[in-house]
């Protein structure tokens, strides 16, 4: 039998206060990660992009923006061997009330700079350092900076 990567979708999510939502899963041994998952037959990218906010957080996105394209090969810190391509995206919520499915253990709102202090899984890791580049204030000066994080869990 042969066997192809699995191609993936996942985004770094704002809410309305400007935090970030990272979440920790049953799949990533313990580490931090966010939502996302695999693309369905005749699915485009942005389509299972929403779907999957649906399914796993019960978000709706919006301002959704293509972010990068990354690859993991048969990574240790996923519970079992897998090849994905990630499709990454970053995107906007209008709320920050999550309604977490079975997959979600915990799940955090924060400022994307603390959410590096978080045991992240290194695809996230390489997602939020980007969103820092290219989206967040280089000089966190934003007037909610300083909101504490909202935690929850699943």
């Amino acid at each position: 039998m042969e066997r192809y990567p699995i191609p993936t979708v996942a985004a770094l999510v704002r809410g309305p206060l400007g935090r970030v939502l990272i979440a920790r899963t049953t799949k990533w041994k313990g580490l931090w990660g966010v939502p996302g998952g695999k693309i369905e037959w005749g699915e485009g990218l942005e389509a299972a992009l929403k779907r999957e906010f649906r399914e796993e957080v019960g978000l709706n996105l919006s301002n959704i923006r293509f972010a990068l394209l990354q690859e993991s090969v048969l990574d240790e810190g996923f519970h079992k061997p897998m090849h994905f391509i990630f499709a990454n995206y970053f995107a906007d919520s209008d709320s920050e009330e999550v309604v977490p499915n079975e997959e979600i253990a915990e799940w955090a709102w924060v400022e994307a700079q603390r959410a590096l202090e978080y045991p992240l899984n290194t695809y996230t890791c390489l997602l939020v350092e980007e969103y820092l580049h290219q989206v967040a204030d280089p000089v966190g000066t934003h007037s909610y900076a300083s909101l504490p994080p909202r935690e929850g869990n699943g």
